[in-house]
This record gives structure tokens, sequence and C-alpha cells, in this order.
């Protein structure tokens, strides 16, 4: 019984503790909002491609790729950019419909880190089709960069 009447108790002073004055919320009305600190700046400057990212035990570039929805009838290319950023510079562009190696993805997955021969040919002179001893940046003799996941189309790996 004691019990029952805490609780009708407590539910009670629940109940009168929402009646009462209303408070009105306007202390941001008068332009008197504290200064809010500038967000620092997205950082576009080059992001190198990473190659062995999936170790010693695997080629230093793990996939391979072709473009998709691009018409490469009509000579269109996907860009390349420096880093996975749409604001980041234009470092080159891949024909439409040729291949190149697919090594590494940015945070977000949105972009692939790609290496290309200019040829559109998967060139074993690039260096990533063989195992790699150590995870690195790119710095063979073909060309790297950045492209959008949804324009890559996986065809090895």
């Amino acid at each position: 019984m004691k019990r029952m009447s805490f609780l009708l108790f407590i539910a009670a002073a629940l109940t009168m503790a929402g009646c009462g004055e209303s408070v009105k919320d306007d202390h941001f009305a008068n332009d008197t909002q504290p200064a809010r600190a500038e967000a620092p700046p997205v950082r576009t400057g080059p992001v190198p491609v990473r190659v062995g990212e999936l170790g010693p035990n695997f080629d230093a570039c793990g996939a391979a790729g072709t473009t998709r929805h691009l018409d490469a009838a009509a000579g269109e290319k996907l860009e390349v950019r420096a880093a996975p950023f749409d604001t980041a510079a234009e470092t080159g562009a891949i024909v439409a419909g040729t291949s190149f190696f697919v090594c590494s993805r940015s945070h977000d997955q949105r972009w692939l880190g790609v290496v290309y021969d200019p040829s559109g040919t998967l060139a074993p002179a690039c260096g990533v089709s063989s195992p790699s001893r150590q995870r690195r940046n790119y710095e063979g003799p073909c060309r790297s960069g950045w492209v959008p996941n949804a324009f890559v189309k996986l065809i090895a790996g």
C-alpha cells in the first residue's frame, strides 16, 4: 500500500511540474549569438594513390576496372583527379572502355585510387600486378589519380 501511495505521489508531482507558465525562447532574437568559429578548410591538395594495401600476399593493386556510363564511340573520357574530391585538380583522363588498375579507395568509398597506362591496357610495366612487400604511395612509370566510384566497373580482382 505504501508503494502504491508513493507511486501516486510521484505521478502527481510530475504532472504538476509540467503545469506552469510557458517560457519564451527568444534569447537569440536580438543577434546576441556568440560568434562561431569558421570550419577548417577541406584539404584539396594532391593525395597519392596507395598500393600494397592488401598486404604482401596480394598484387599491389588488387583489382582491375574499366569505365562505365561513358560512351566510347563519342570519345568520352573519365577525368582523373589529384585527390578524392570533386574540387581537386584534374591531372589526366582515361578513355572510355579502356582498362586500368584499381589500387585503393577513399574513406567515404566514393573515389577509387587508380594506376593507368595512357595506352589503355593493363601494362605490366606499371609494376602493380605483382605483390608489394609494403604499403606505399605509387611512384611508378604509369599515371595515377582518383576517379569517382560510380564510373568504374570492376573486371577482375
